[in-house]
């Protein structure tokens, strides 16, 4: 009996699966950090990728990938927007 119970508990964690995979970092975002933060905005600020990607790797992210693809997109939510397009040359500014 303990036998045939131990073989369906390994059969079940071996089939664990990791239920992140295929998630765009914007859902990451909103299903793991918005209970505690409104908006992705500051927070890489001041990091480097790396050390942000392992340190989501250590306390929120399931996998290396999970944490690499997560820490671009805080990274990019961050970038200086485009800047505008000068003003043609004739145009009068009121």
């Amino acid at each position: 009996m303990t036998l045939a119970a131990a073989a369906v508990l390994t059969a079940t964690f071996a089939a664990a699966q990791n239920l992140d995979a295929g998630k765009s970092p914007q859902k990451l975002f909103a299903d793991g950090c918005t209970t505690c933060h409104r908006s992705p905005r500051g927070l890489a600020k001041g990091r480097f990728n790396l050390t942000l990607s392992w340190f989501l790797k250590d306390h929120y992210a399931t996998s290396s990938d999970t944490a690499k693809a997560l820490a671009a997109y805080l990274e990019s939510v961050d970038a200086a927007p485009p800047r505008a397009a000068a003003l043609p040359v004739n145009a009068v500014v009121t």
